[in-house]
Order: structure tokens, then C-alpha cells, then sequence
């Protein structure tokens, strides 16, 4: 039996929190609240309490996916990287850049955040960009 204890950040949300992972034989199986950190002092929301349970579900995705001849089919990063710019350009130029909308997330950081809607404005030439806190 080998029970080990892995500090790490929160990833539900931009605060911060700090975490300590429960591993035992290898698996992780459990998420603590770090008490000697500075931003949750020991506290933790349900979200982050259950944060283990994302990252060991059998509903997650562990591979791109795309629709086949009308199913859901692994690929590669790099297909699905293309089809999905390709597709991209094809509504934009078929219906213009405001038919594009981009949600981000609280689940990614402030940099990433900032990407997306730069991207959204930029590259894609749209307003149309929105954050689930917002939701």
C-alpha cells in the first residue's frame, strides 16, 4: 500500500485555491483543502471538495473526437485541430464573423482567458465573446 499526498492548485476556478490530491496504490482518490494556504486558509467550495472526481470519471474524454458518417470516432490532435479551423473559416466566410460566438471559462486562467477573447476579436473579427461567470 502507498499513500502519498500532492499539493497542487484548484482548477474550478481563478482564485486559487491550494489542494492536496489523496493518491493511494497510484490512483487518486481524494481531494483535501490545504490549510496553510494563503488564499483558502483551509476552506474549500463543494466544487473544489470534488475536484479528484473529474479527473478519474470514465465519462471523460481522454482523446479528440469527431462525427463520422453520423458517430463519434477518436482521432488525431492534429485533425481535429484542422477540421475544426476549417469549419471555422467556412461559416465566417459563408455567414460573416458575427455568426461566431466564443464562450470562455472560470475553469482556465486569466492569461487563457485573455487568449480566447483576443482571438475571438482578432482573429476572428467579433465582439461575440462571453465568460460563464456571466451564465
Amino acid at each position: 500500500m502507498d499513500y502519498k499526498i500532492i499539493p497542487s492548485i484548484c482548477s474550478y476556478c481563478g482564485c486559487g485555491c491550494g489542494v492536496l490530491f489523496q493518491v493511494f496504490d497510484g490512483k487518486l482518490v481524494g481531494t483535501l483543502p490545504m490549510k496553510t494556504h494563503l488564499v483558502n486558509e483551509g476552506k474549500l467550495c463543494i466544487k473544489g471538495w470534488n475536484l479528484h472526481e473529474h479527473v478519474v470519471s470514465d465519462k471523460r474524454l481522454k482523446s479528440p473526437m469527431l462525427k463520422k458518417d453520423g458517430n463519434l470516432q477518436e482521432t488525431t490532435w492534429d485533425e481535429a485541430i484542422q477540421t475544426t479551423a476549417d469549419k471555422l473559416k467556412a461559416i465566417i466566410q459563408k455567414h460573416g464573423p458575427d455568426s461566431v460566438g466564443v464562450l470562455a471559462s472560470a475553469k482556465v486562467t486569466n492569461e487563457e482567458n485573455y487568449l480566447a477573447q483576443k482571438f475571438t476579436r482578432a482573429a476572428i473579427g467579433t465582439n461575440n465573446v462571453d465568460h460563464c461567470a456571466r451564465l
